[in-house]
């Protein structure tokens, strides 16, 4: 071989390996998931933070009640995998109902809430365990099944960063102080029996709302936050006031659940108003989940009826307020 063609060969060669390298790079860069990125996450004074101490916001979905077929078909690693890597999601909520089927009903719904949880490790996004209260307005109605069940949450998964608990989903007609304060200070203790530091999310009255009079009367311990829902055609500046005023207490706010809806969850969307509120989250760093990853026929969910359970939907399987969401989430909105 001539010294030309041998200098050849040693340039390719270089190509090729510089190539490779820089492929990797970027391939394991693309790689990096949301946990990898912000690891155990925490609160310092009214702020969500990482690892670093970095402000950060989570932005993700909630699915449907997990004891509905509706709900619960979407839990499977390729959709939850599609909504990662496309639509940007690094926190997952599961709406696991107590009662109306749920797991006081029927226990058997735990199982959905494991393997929801499994492959949110496997894909390295926050997941959110939600015990919904709703029809049982009264979180201390089944204090007991709630309390066994965080200390056995916290047993299996309290050594990830992954997990978020969130203890009780929307009281409605009982009282922060005389009611819920008490119910959160035993599930609280139970949970950190097994997990020191992962965050918990606390529901506070009028269906999670009244962040502003939780923050009055605050419960002690680190890494919690409280929970304030909003639908976004019929809630609007004055909760906004409500979290703003909870944060000047220097409590951080989680907002756990929202919708494009009335708060029935159906009828008409409000994008224009759902915008004012994503903007004023976004200005914050108030991290959120939309109501819901599911196909029931209303239209707070993103998704018609028969949707592909595995993700990769066209925009005839998304429904008006699926296509919203979906602009929000993968622009980075």
């Amino acid at each position: 071989m001539n010294r030309e063609g041998y200098l050849r060969r040693v340039m390719m060669s270089l190509l090729c390996l510089t190539l490779f390298f820089t492929g990797s790079i970027s391939s394991s860069a693309v790689e990096t998931t949301p946990v990898e990125q912000n690891g155990h996450l925490k609160v310092i004074g009214n702020q969500l933070c990482n690892q670093a101490n970095q402000p950060i916001q989570l932005r993700g979905m909630s699915s449907y009640g997990l004891q509905w077929d509706n709900g619960s078909k979407y839990i499977n690693y390729d959709c939850l995998k599609y909504l990662r890597d496309n639509w940007n999601i690094n926190v997952f909520r599961l709406a696991m109902y107590t009662r109306e089927g749920g797991y006081i009903d029927d226990p058997a719904v735990l199982d959905t809430v494991k393997k929801g949880v499994e492959i949110a490790l496997e894909l390295g996004i926050y997941a959110i365990i939600d015990w919904h209260i709703l029809s049982d307005n009264d979180p201390n109605l089944h204090k007991a099944e709630a309390v066994e069940f965080f200390e056995q949450m916290s047993l299996l998964y309290g050594k990830y960063p992954n997990i978020i608990y969130e203890i009780c989903n929307e009281p409605h007609d009982v009282f922060w102080f005389k009611d819920i304060r008490p119910y959160a200070e035993s599930v609280i203790e139970a949970i950190r029996k097994h997990d020191q530091n992962n965050i918990i999310i606390i529901g506070t009255s009028s269906y999670s709302r009244d962040v502003d009079i939780a923050s009055d009367n605050p419960l002690s311990g680190h890494n919690l936050m409280y929970a304030s829902h909003f639908y976004a055609g019929s809630h609007g500046q004055s909760v906004r006031q409500q979290i703003d005023y909870a944060r000047k207490n220097n409590c951080a706010v989680f907002v756990s659940e929202w919708g494009t809806t009335n708060a029935s969850g159906n009828g008409e969307i409000y994008p224009e108003l759902a915008k004012i509120w994503i903007d004023y989250l976004s200005e914050n760093k108030i991290s959120w989940c939309n109501w819901s990853l599911g196909d029931k026929d209303e239209s707070s969910a993103i998704l018609t009826p028969g949707a592909n359970p595995k993700g990769n939907w066209t925009d005839a399987e998304l429904t008006e307020s699926g296509k919203f969401i979906k602009t929000i989430l993968s622009t980075n909105q």
